[in-house]
C-alpha cells in the first residue's frame, strides 16, 4: 500500500468524488467538521452517507445543502437542540432516500467488512419493524442449533471512505484516536480513510506505549490534512467542548429553508460560484 499522503484541506476534500459512499462518526466522536465545510464549499453532490451509527449537524448540513442522495443511520438528531431540521424536512418531503437501521446492525455490518466476511449474524432485531422493512437482511435458522433458532444475517458494509477528525497524526501516517474504537472499525472496513488532525505528532505514535493502543496504523490511512479545531462547532475530547451557542443558533436558523441559507452565507459555507 502507498504511504499516507499529507494534503491541505481542500485537496483532502477533493479526494471525495460525487456519488461517494462515506462513513461518518457520531457527534460524540471526532466529527470532521472542517472537512465537511470544505465539501460544502466545493460543492459535492449525490453522496451516500453511513452514520456510525448516528449523526447530527454534519449530516444535517450536507443534506440541507443538497449534497446527499441517501443516508443509512440509526438516527440524525441535534441532541439537546432538538430534531435535525434539514434531515427531517428531507425525509418528510421525500427528497432523501432514508435507510433505517440500528446501532448494533451498523456496527456489525462494518465488522463484517473489517474481517473480510460477506455478512455478520445478529439476533436482537428479530421481530422488529425495521427488520420487516429491510429486504437486504436475511433470516435463517442457526445451522448449529437443534430445531428452529432464527438469526438475522446482515450484509457487510464497505464504504468508499471513512472520514473523521483526530488529535494527532505522525509523519508515518499513524493516527491517534484514543478511546474512540468505532473509528478503528471504520478505517478497517472502508476502502480508504481520510483524516483531519489537530496537530502533527513529533515522533512515532506506535512506538509510544501509552498511545499505541489508540493508534490506527498508517497502512489504513490514505491521506491526512492539518485542521486545528477541525471538529468545531462540535467538540474534541480533552481539548475543547462543543460550541453550544453556535449549535443552538444553527438549530434555530435551519428550521426554514431561508434560515438555513442564511446560516450557510453567514458561515462562508456557500460554494465560491454561488450567488
Amino acid at each position: 500500500m502507498a504511504a499516507t499522503q499529507f494534503l491541505d484541506l481542500a485537496e483532502l476534500a477533493a479526494r471525495i468524488p460525487d456519488g461517494a459512499f462515506l462513513a461518518l462518526p457520531p457527534d460524540y466522536s471526532n466529527v470532521p467538521m472542517a472537512a465537511t465545510h470544505a465539501l460544502l464549499r466545493r460543492p459535492v453532490r449525490d453522496l451516500h452517507l453511513l452514520c456510525v451509527p448516528t449523526s447530527g449537524i454534519q449530516a444535517d448540513l450536507l443534506i440541507g445543502a443538497g449534497c446527499v442522495a441517501s443516508i443509512e443511520c440509526a438516527a440524525v438528531s441535534l441532541g439537546e437542540q432538538g430534531p435535525a431540521p434539514r434531515f427531517t424536512s428531507a425525509v418528510v418531503n421525500g427528497t432523501l432516500k432514508f435507510v433505517d437501521s440500528t446501532c448494533p446492525a451498523i456496527h456489525a455490518a462494518l465488522q463484517a467488512a473489517e474481517k473480510g466476511l460477506p455478512f455478520m449474524p445478529l439476533r436482537g432485531i428479530l421481530g422488529s419493524d425495521i427488520l420487516a422493512n429491510r429486504p437486504d437482511w436475511k433470516v435463517i435458522d442457526n445451522p448449529f442449533a437443534d430445531g428452529k433458532d432464527p438469526i438475522v444475517l446482515l450484509p457487510a458494509i464497505r464504504p468508499d471512505f471513512a472520514v473523521f477528525h483526530a488529535r494527532w497524526a505522525d509523519r508515518q501516517g499513524n493516527v491517534w484516536i484514543g478511546r474512540r474504537r468505532e473509528l478503528m472499525t471504520m478505517a478497517h472496513a472502508a476502502r480508504r480513510s481520510l483524516v483531519t488532525v489537530e496537530a502533527i505528532f513529533d515522533g512515532d505514535l506506535l512506538a509510544e506505549d501509552e498511545l499505541a493502543a489508540g493508534t490506527i496504523p498508517g497502512i489504513y490511512v490514505d491521506a491526512v490534512a492539518l485542521a486545528p479545531r477541525g471538529a468545531w462547532p462540535m467538540g474534541l475530547a480533552d481539548l475543547y467542548a462543543p460550541d453550544v451557542a453556535h449549535l443552538a443558533d444553527y438549530a434555530r436558523r435551519a428550521r426554514t429553508d431561508e434560515g438555513f441559507r442564511d446560516y450557510l452565507a453567514a458561515n462562508h459555507l456557500e460554494p465560491a460560484h454561488a450567488g
